[in-house]
């Protein structure tokens, strides 16, 4: 499961995330999907533009994390 930093992030940076609903100009819901990973895709230019203002790497941005479903083994 990819997971998105953004929150730890914001924090690290000072800035909150109405701050960054404003630079980006998305609303609030949009933005809280996208941290609790409620979406299924996320285009370029999001993860471009969330990296700028958050001034950071995408890197930084994704982590994956292992589902809790899924197993580690290749059987």
């Amino acid at each position: 499961m990819i997971k998105m930093n953004i929150v730890e992030i914001l924090k690290r940076n000072g800035k909150s995330k109405y701050w960054l609903c404003q630079q980006m100009n998305i609303t609030s819901r949009n933005l809280n999907r996208i941290i609790r990973g409620e979406t299924s895709s996320i285009s370029f230019k999001y993860i471009e533009a969330l990296c700028n203002y958050l001034n950071c790497t995408p890197n930084e941005l994704l982590s994956i994390v292992p589902d809790k479903n899924s197993t580690s083994n290749n059987e």
